[in-house]
């Protein structure tokens, strides 16, 4: 209301009266004597009205002005494409004049009167022939003479081509025989007779395709035979190229592995006979010893390390099965159903992948015990070691694809295959089979996986069953996750824990309190009342039931 406190006054006396007024003329004042009036537009123009009616007769006056205004545009484009037509004709006539310019008088353009005069005298010409017979026969012998004079003008032309054709000719035989004196007389006697036998051979063998031997015949031969050898040439040249290429990245490879034995030497074709006398010495002189101390090292090394490496391979892997087994012990004395209970069972992987593995590992260490000096070691021996060792560090070209292989094969927990068995407490029979929890009920699957849950968590802290470790580290800590199965798979699960002796921190809804509570002695209590800071509050087990048998009595 504070702005909308004008008073609407009918009198000027009215108006000057009044602090806040507006007239039907539309003059408005306001607070400390302004005035104002709009002159814009008509006070009674609805085109204007915002407020206080219906817009419908706005709207409506609105749709008419527009309306009113296509009108007018469409007639002014109509006047626009008229004038544009009359500009369009002007300019024709314009371009018009501009062309009669270039005519100086007007009987440049009578053609009319030119038609008349060549009319004119073509009659005339004819009366005159008409009229005298010996101008006829003149006519005619001229007639007779000018195509004779063209027949011999064109047997002369014709003449005169052929014998240029035939100076050319000669010209051209005279560059030849001079071009082949010059050939015999400068670098015929310094070529080889087996080149010149060779030469001979090609171009007998290019002019059988000839059908009459000339010297262009000759030239055509000479072309194609020297295309050919250049081709070849290059061809050759090429091929020289890429092997000097493969040799110096050889030779660069060679000295970064062995720089000493090649400190003279560089990296360079012309190098070659440095390497080949290296290669003569090892031949001779080293290799005999380098192939004795291979073996030394083959049978006192690198087979042991594979031996060693297998053993600790298979070490850690029976050391699952022991871990699996004790785990077992502790699942005996779990009901996973009423008086049955789960066994862990450990099966070697089916993997193709993981067996070849193991065998390659089991024929490298074949017979290694026998003795070292037994030749066993063949060459055999050491390129299947060879293949695992270069395998593990990663094949050129193959690194990812080597290191997922690695990380399969030596991660001794893809040897096996897990499952588990459900059997009887009386009679040890298998009650039902477990590879998955597929097909199962969601209770069936929650309890599955919190034994399993539990025996992993006793093989990850080493648990023996029944046996007190006060002094021992084992925390937990399970999230508001733990809550959302039901009340009996969550009981079930609390109490493996607490017969596993594991120290637990529960975080969970208010809901789930009165399963946890004869699991747990102490609560830490948090609320958050005004939304911006938290509290807690720890409580012993026993503090919490007083506190809330305190406020049953109060209710």
């Amino acid at each position: 209301m504070a702005r909308a406190r004008h008073e609407l006054t009918e009198t000027m006396e009215e108006f000057r009266r009044a602090e806040w007024a507006v007239t039907k003329q539309g003059q408005v004042k306001s607070g400390g004597g302004r005035h104002d009036k709009d002159d814009s537009r008509r006070i009674d123009d609805r085109r204007s009205y915002v407020l206080g009616w219906s817009n419908e007769e706005k709207v409506q006056l609105l749709i008419e002005e527009a309306h009113h205004l296509q009108r007018q545009l469409t007639r002014i484009d109509d006047e626009r494409g008229a004038l544009t037509v009359r500009r369009r004709g002007v300019e024709e006539r314009r371009t018009s004049l501009d062309q009669l310019q270039v005519f100086g008088d007007w009987s440049e353009l009578d053609w009319m009167a030119s038609v008349n005069r060549m009319s004119d005298l073509t009659a005339e010409k004819q009366n005159i022939e008409a009229s005298s017979g010996e101008l006829v026969k003149v006519t005619e012998l001229l007639k007779g003479v000018q195509a004779s004079l063209l027949a011999r003008r064109d047997e002369r032309d014709h003449l005169i081509g052929e014998n240029r054709g035939d100076e050319r000719e000669r010209d051209s035989q005279v560059s030849v025989l001079d071009r082949l004196h010059g050939l015999l007389a400068d670098g015929g006697s310094e070529v080889s007779g087996e080149i010149l036998k060779e030469l001979e051979r090609l171009f007998s063998k290019r002019l059988r395709d000839e059908p009459f031997v000339d010297v262009e015949a000759v030239d055509r031969a000479d072309a194609s035979i020297r295309s050919t050898l250049t081709n070849s040439i290059d061809s050759k040249r090429q091929d020289l190229q890429r092997r000097g290429q493969r040799i110096v990245g050889r030779m660069r490879e060679f000295r970064v592995k062995f720089p000493m034995d090649v400190a003279e030497a560089d990296d360079s074709v012309q190098s070659a006979d440095e390497y080949r006398r290296l290669q003569e010495r090892l031949a001779v002189d080293d290799l005999p010893r380098f192939e004795a101390s291979f073996k030394e090292y083959l049978n006192t090394n690198t087979i042991r390390d594979i031996a060693g490496f297998s053993s600790q391979l298979h070490k850690h892997a029976e050391l699952i099965k022991e871990r699996v087994d004790t785990i077992n012990e502790s699942l005996v004395s779990i009901d996973y159903n009423p008086g049955r209970y789960i066994s862990l069972i450990v099966t070697r992987t089916p993997s193709t992948e993981i067996r070849d593995f193991i065998a390659d590992l089991r024929a490298c260490t074949d017979d290694s015990l026998a003795g070292e000096d037994q030749d066993q070691y063949s060459e055999q021996k050491f390129l299947q070691v060879k293949r695992i060792i270069e395998r593990l560090k990663g094949r050129e070209g193959q690194t990812e694809a080597d290191r997922a292989w690695t990380k399969r094969v030596s991660d001794v927990r893809n040897w096996y295959v897990f499952s588990a068995s459900e059997r009887s407490r009386d009679d040890d029979v298998e009650h039902e089979h477990y590879t998955d929890s597929g097909g199962k009920s969601g209770g069936q699957k929650e309890k599955l996986a919190y034994t399993i849950l539990a025996a992993s968590l006793a093989y990850q802290f080493k648990l023996e069953w029944g046996v007190t470790r006060s002094k021992t580290f084992r925390f937990v800590v399970i999230d508001e996750a733990f809550g959302r199965g039901s009340d009996d798979s969550t009981r079930f699960a609390l109490s493996l824990f607490a017969r596993l002796g594991l120290q637990l921190l529960i975080v969970t809804p208010l809901q789930k309190i009165h399963v946890i509570e004869p699991f747990v002695s102490s609560v830490g209590f948090v609320d958050n009342i005004s939304g911006r800071d938290s509290r807690l509050q720890n409580l012993s087990i026993e503090e919490l039931h007083e506190k809330r048998e305190a406020r049953r009595r109060e209710r």
